[in-house]
């Protein structure tokens, strides 16, 4: 059997829609005329597919690009979230889901113990707005001071949150997980009045609001920051046992023995 040869495009062809970077018309023209003449489509139908082809490849290549520029630890959706087992009902998820309110550039501030679904929540909120054409950025609030604190070297704290917020939803995970000096929680502080009203913050914590002096060298600093955080947010309370212990128990059949 002869096998039959993969359709080109004529020289030109090829040339022009290299030199115009069509790439995904370049590789699907050639197959797509064999199809056309078979299934004798009008010109109309054959230049919208060609169209339609390079529309969707640069949308996906965008959105890899979005998704890798997140700097997300691992990627979290909504569809892999077990609602059942959840504490944060189905609705406030829908709600979450819908990215209302980035648009309004408003934040989401997620709070409770460890393993209860904030972390997944956040992530699945950052995909599904890097999936929408928005950008976004992840960082654990340890990682976020530290580019700041980086700044300070050379006097451009301002630059670096000016490109902070160039992202339409800024996520900050992990909050109080550490405890900040001074120059940490004022630089902190300085990001989140820049960002007021402006773009969205998404954080997570497990300290309680009238908790954060724990983490917060000055009470001043603390409800400055939430006055400004909180004005225009989305508040969930988590709850229940962690995910990640029913999980080890579920695999053992039993309760982890402490070491």
């Amino acid at each position: 059997m002869t096998a039959t040869k993969a359709p080109v495009l004529a020289p030109d062809l090829e040339a022009g829609l290299r030199r115009l970077k069509l790439a995904a018309m370049r590789r699907t023209a050639p197959g797509l005329l064999v199809t056309a003449k078979t299934q004798r489509w009008t010109p109309e139908e054959f230049l919208r597919t060609l169209i339609d082809a390079e529309i969707a490849s640069r949308d996906a290549s965008m959105n890899a690009q979005r998704l890798k520029a997140a700097n997300f630890p691992v990627i979290k959706t909504f569809e892999e979230f077990t609602v059942a087992t959840s504490s944060i009902p189905a609705g406030t998820l829908d709600y979450l889901a819908s990215l209302e309110w980035i648009t309004a550039k408003e934040n989401l501030a997620l709070i409770g113990p460890a393993g209860t679904g904030k972390s997944h929540t956040l992530i699945a909120c950052g995909v599904a707005a890097v999936h929408a054409g928005l950008k976004v950025r992840y960082f654990t609030a340890a990682d976020l001071v530290e580019v700041l604190f980086r700044g300070l070297a050379d006097n451009s704290v301002g630059k670096v949150i000016d490109t902070l917020l160039r992202n339409d939803l800024i996520i900050c995970d992990e909050v109080g997980f550490a405890p900040l000096d001074d120059t940490g929680a004022q630089l902190l502080f300085r990001f989140v009045a820049a960002a007021y009203e402006r773009r969205s913050i998404g954080l997570a914590s497990h300290w309680a609001f009238d908790q954060w002096g724990r983490f917060l060298p000055e009470h001043t600093t603390a409800v400055s920051m939430l006055d400004r955080l909180l004005h225009h947010a989305s508040v969930v309370v988590t709850d229940g046992e962690s995910h990640r212990m029913r999980q080890a128990k579920s695999r053992t059949g039993a309760a982890p023995r402490k070491p």
